[in-house]
């Protein structure tokens, strides 16, 4: 059999590869997909359904031979932010509706345009993003698993504040070692799943040396179904739309631009070249089909993208192994996330934000004291302190405005004297020159805009 496109020369080789490829990053995902579910204040299953339905569809309509969709931190703060605000229900309108505008904004081509976001405003949002999933976690790891949630970082900390007389030991040591496994993981054994390993060792001692003293996803959620949900359409009114166009928008934005820094991060490592366009209309495909069944809003993964390529992929095979992987786990191997402790997820997400915190280049920035300096922190403490719409927009703004004030001093308009040895000044206009003291000419360098009127 021949192949074409992107599967051009694709052999039993080649599947070999990617078999393997999607077995690792699939085993990655498991993990991940629950704690990423929980983080956002839905039940795990739903993050297991999007990472199976996501992670084919985006490989099969997608625009990047490598990449690896799913739920993913940069989501977390403004999906927990929907779920306490509207409910689920509604979280799984708002992401169908994003998957509406991922496609349109793929059919009008607006792939290139979305990574023109300056650099400062991503670094400060994706580090806030990293400080509030980071603080999310501090009451599990605590193990106050009952706290009331609120929707900014103070009221959170002040939550766990006044009620640090409760914390359990049995969760704090859960914890530490399920976070020094994934440590140790990491560094030393590689080619290991550290999220996946410190997971099961954790899960086993912590049920094995003091059960029933701690909380696990049993205990919190019940059982995890061992199946995919049936399809169900959500119910749209006019009144719905309207209220959760801003928050669509946000996931739409959001979504395309983590799943095009990831298709770029792919290119990078495996020396290719993706469709911006086509992968925007890939994430809008996934996103409108997962909450049909029970799926949140998802994206192109960074850390799992990497993990693909890292382990022979050759193809989208690969992604659409890595979800019937995920599939056949749910499955077969559900129940056994019943006894899976909530102190065993919180480092896990602990380290998937420090990872995602950006923090050499933020300090970086920081110690440039410039203009981006400024949009940086300011992008950074808005985003922690209020909201993510908010941070994204007050940096890009003054971004904007940064940009047109050094766009403005780069004008440079020169009077030029008559001169016939000039070669770009007619003769006849320097003759008239001469002859007529009204008449001046001028060069101008630069751009020409309303900021630049001054000059004149």
């Amino acid at each position: 059999m021949r192949f074409s496109g992107r599967y051009e020369g694709y052999s039993l080789a080649n599947l070999q590869k990617d078999m393997l490829a999607g077995l690792v990053v699939g085993i990655v995902a498991i993990p991940l997909a629950m704690a990423f579910a929980i983080a956002c204040g839905v039940r795990p299953e739903y993050g297991i359904y999007t990472t199976i339905i996501a992670g084919i569809l985006v490989s099969i309509f997608g625009g990047s031979k490598y990449q690896i969709a799913g739920p993913t931190g940069a989501f977390v703060p403004i999906l927990l932010g929907i779920v306490m605000q509207y409910g689920y229900e509604n979280l799984l309108i708002a992401g169908f509706m994003a998957g509406i505008l991922l496609i349109i904004m793929g059919v009008c081509k607006l792939g290139r345009f979305i990574t023109f976001i300056p650099r400062p405003v991503m670094i400060g949002f994706t580090t806030g993003i990293a400080v509030i999933i980071f603080s999310g976690q501090i009451a599990n790891f605590l193990g106050l698993h009952h706290l009331e949630k609120q929707e900014t970082f103070f009221y959170n900390m002040k939550e766990i504040g006044t009620n640090i007389a409760e914390l359990n030991p049995y969760s704090i040591l859960t914890a530490f070692l399920c976070l020094g496994i994934v440590i140790a993981a990491t560094k030393w054994l590689p080619r290991i799943p550290g999220a996946l390993l410190g997971l099961v060792i954790s899960s086993l001692i912590a049920t094995l040396l003091f059960p029933n003293q701690i909380e696990t996803i049993g205990t919190t959620y019940g059982d995890i179904p061992h199946q995919l949900p049936d399809f169900q359409m959500p119910e749209f009114t006019w009144d719905t739309v309207l209220m959760l166009l801003p928050a669509a928008c946000i996931i739409a934005a959001l979504g395309g631009i983590e799943s095009l820094l990831s298709a770029m991060v792919a290119d990078n490592m495996a020396n290719s070249k993706h469709n911006s366009n086509k992968e925007l209309v890939g994430q809008g495909i996934a996103n409108m089909v997962a909450p049909l069944f029970g799926g949140i809003p998802a994206t192109g993964a960074i850390a799992r993208t990497a993990t693909n390529i890292k382990n022979g992929a050759t193809s989208p095979v690969s992604g659409m192994i890595h979800g019937i992987v995920v599939l056949l786990v749910l499955l077969f191997l559900s129940p056994l996330a019943f006894h899976i402790p909530l102190a065993s997820m919180a480092p896990i997400l602990m380290v998937v934000a420090w990872n995602m915190s950006e923090k050499h280049e933020f300090i970086h920035i920081l110690k440039t004291k410039t203009g981006d300096t400024l949009v940086l922190f300011l992008t950074f403490l808005l985003t922690v302190f209020t909201d993510l719409t908010t941070g994204v927009s007050v940096g890009l703004l003054l971004a904007f405005l940064l940009f047109i004030g050094k766009m403005s001093k780069s004008l440079r308009v020169r009077k030029v004297l008559p001169d016939p040895v000039d070669s770009y000044v007619k003769s006849d206009i320097v003759a008239n020159g001469k002859n007529c003291p009204q008449i001046s000419i001028f060069t101008v360098e630069g751009p020409l805009f309303f900021g630049t009127i001054k000059e004149f």
